[in-house]
């Protein structure tokens, strides 16, 4: 073998060793009757099999982490347009128990009623867990759901990307109750609505809810215009 050849081929390796060496793992968000919930995967095979953790996945040779993450939650979603932020990269040398592998982690937002959640490829199971009743995860997966979490209070104190799990029509209850669970707190009726409306964000809409046992409250959404310029922009959203 010439040395050009040898070298080709060397490259090949190097490149093959590397991409084996970078994966991604996500933290998906849904909000379900006014409960936070995650979705973990089982593994059905290699030596994981059989415990949960983070959906995740290896990078194509040619895709960047972000094209990565945004594939691999179509292939487990079957939609491209979901909120997608990447939190950071975990590296400890022992985080992954057969070799050195660091992972990019992100975090998505969907709306639970527009998405048929199957497990498929080396996943055998998928299932939604209550923030506070995730179970033990594989490797650091823990750690990195612990994160999102964190950057998620922090950056809807910033912008109104808890929309993201609301369906398109809303009650004001049901919007407090998200930014309740998200944040871990207790909030006041009055003061909630009229934050929230001062920053005129919302639309109301001439609907009610239809099919509820009490009396039936005012339907609202967002006004994507607003949205995207308080997203861009930024705002400091205390209660």
């Amino acid at each position: 073998m010439g040395e050009e050849n040898k070298n080709q081929v060397s490259i090949q390796m190097t490149e093959h060793s590397s991409m084996n060496a970078i994966s991604i793992d996500c933290v998906i968000f849904g909000f379900d009757n006014g409960i936070l919930e995650v979705l973990v995967v089982q593994h059905g095979e290699g030596i994981s099999k059989g415990k949960w953790g983070l959906p995740g996945g290896w990078i194509n040779k040619k895709e960047s982490t972000d094209d990565a993450a945004h594939r691999l939650l179509a292939d487990l979603t079957g939609m491209d347009n979901i909120y997608l932020e990447q939190l950071k990269a975990f590296g400890e040398p022992d985080r992954f128990p057969v070799r050195r592998v660091i992972t990019i982690g992100y975090y998505a937002l969907v709306k639970r009623e527009d998405y048929d959640i199957k497990a498929g490829f080396t996943a055998s199971d998928a299932k939604w867990y209550k923030i506070n009743e995730i179970p033990k995860l594989i490797y650091d997966h823990n750690e990195i759901l612990d994160y999102s979490i964190k950057n998620l209070r922090n950056r809807v104190r910033q912008a109104p990307i808890g929309f993201n799990l609301l369906p398109e029509k809303f009650t004001l209850l049901q919007l407090m109750h998200l930014y309740e669970e998200i944040l871990g707190i207790e909030m006041d009726k009055s003061n909630f609505r009229r934050k929230i409306l001062h920053m005129k964000l919302l639309v109301a809409l001439d609907e009610k809810q239809k099919d509820v046992s009490h009396r039936a409250a005012q339907l609202y959404k967002f006004d994507s215009e607003i949205y995207e310029k308080l997203t861009q922009k930024g705002f400091n959203f205390e209660f």
